[in-house]
């Protein structure tokens, strides 16, 4: 018995001495920056455009200020839904998304290369009338009017087009027509026109845009015309960007 105790002595002293000669770690100084407290975002949104698991994660480096805090925000109040951006944004403030708009608004980062365009030639004359003259028969108008004759959105609510996969674009499309994107708005304008297009039209115009280079030097317009503010008025409604 006596041995089995200082045995047991023993081993506990060798413990004790061990987990004394193991170094206690410096506390790690983490800067109190935007760029440090977007991490979590950065793990999925990072340098180049991912594909995940059960969804895309597209580029938001650049982008418009107002733009990407809308879509902050209806991820936050539930107008727009991905579970994951619902749960990280549940808590924060209108100005704190808004400066974290700001803060990736600014970020300039390598576009990637032009895909292949897997167009038709009768597709590609097709995406090109649609974006560049639209259809006024249908109420349909071009895609330069809203994004810029560059195609690289509009400041301070309109995003480009150009840098974007096509099978993104193509799910986009389909969440406009089918009501997937923003819920609740009655009348959103970029749904309105994708339930215009039909399949054939979409996939034409998403082939040729994936197909094209970003311009160097490029940015987003300055203004959207008066006519297009006047009909896509749910972008800019109370928006509070400063």
């Amino acid at each position: 018995m006596r041995r089995l105790i200082l045995a047991t002595f023993l081993f506990a002293a060798g413990l004790a001495n061990a987990a004394e000669a193991v170094p206690t770690p410096a506390p790690v100084d983490v800067p109190d920056t935007m760029a440090e407290r977007v991490k979590p975002c950065v793990a999925c949104h990072g340098l180049e455009d991912r594909v995940g698991r059960d969804a895309y994660y597209p580029r938001i480096a650049g982008k418009p200020k107002g733009y990407l805090f809308n879509q902050l925000r209806s991820f936050r109040d539930g107008l727009r839904y991905y579970r994951p951006m619902t749960l990280l944004l549940a808590n924060m403030t209108d100005q704190y998304l808004l400066e974290m708009a700001a803060y990736f608004s600014t970020l300039k980062q390598p576009f990637p290369p032009p895909e292949r365009m897997a167009a038709s030639p009768a597709q590609i004359k097709l995406a090109r009338q649609l974006i560049h003259q639209g259809d006024p028969a249908r109420q349909i108008p071009a895609c330069v009017q809203c994004h810029g004759n560059e195609l690289m959105g509009t400041a301070p609510f309109i995003p480009g087009l150009l840098g974007l996969p096509r099978i993104y674009m193509i799910a986009q499309f389909g969440a406009w027509q089918n009501g997937g994107l923003i819920r609740g708005q009655t009348a959103d304008c970029m749904s309105e026109i994708a339930k215009r297009l039909t399949s054939e039209e979409t996939n034409a115009v998403a082939a040729w845009l994936a197909a094209q280079s970003v311009p160097e030097n490029s940015g987003p317009a300055a203004t959207l015309p008066v006519e297009m503010a006047r009909r896509c008025g749910s972008i800019v409604q109370n928006a509070t960007v400063q």
